[in-house]
């Protein structure tokens, strides 16, 4: 702190400081910030699965495989026949998780489609219920 006194040729009282003394105003404001960023919880982005547990018992059937082709325009290919909407998608996917051994849904994305027509056919196989699904043709994402 500084004291301002008078000069030689001055009488009477000292000025006054106008400046604000703000080192105490920064110090509580960084402890503040410290207090903030270590109290602040880690964010995760996580997704939960149901992983298997255990091994699985040995298939004495090959399983029957659905092929799912996604185009870059969003057609979908069911076994390489046209759906023409999502309710029919919504019927084969109904069918297929009404089978008493649910077959494999193999997934395979163009690789110029957008992601919301991929993501469109997984939320609605995940919503009805099927629980074998497969993204394959994953070799023409490496470049």
């Amino acid at each position: 702190m500084a004291l301002n006194l008078p000069s030689a040729g001055e009488t009477g009282e000292p000025e006054v400081m106008m400046e604000i003394n703000t080192t105490p105003l920064i110090d509580v404001m960084l402890v503040l910030l410290i207090m903030l960023i270590i109290t602040i919880p880690i964010q995760t982005h996580a997704v939960k699965l149901d992983m298997p547990v255990g091994t699985p018992p040995a298939a004495s059937t090959p399983p029957q495989v659905v092929t799912v082709d996604v185009d870059f325009d969003g057609t979908i290919l069911w076994n390489g026949q046209v759906i023409p909407n999502r309710e029919a998608l919504d019927d084969h996917l109904r069918a297929v998780v009404a089978a008493p051994d649910q077959p494999e849904l193999h997934l395979r994305p163009n690789k110029l489609a957008t992601y919301k027509f991929v993501a469109a056919v997984l939320a609605s196989a995940q919503r009805l219920g099927v629980t074998k699904i497969g993204v394959v043709g994953n070799e023409q994402f490496i470049e």
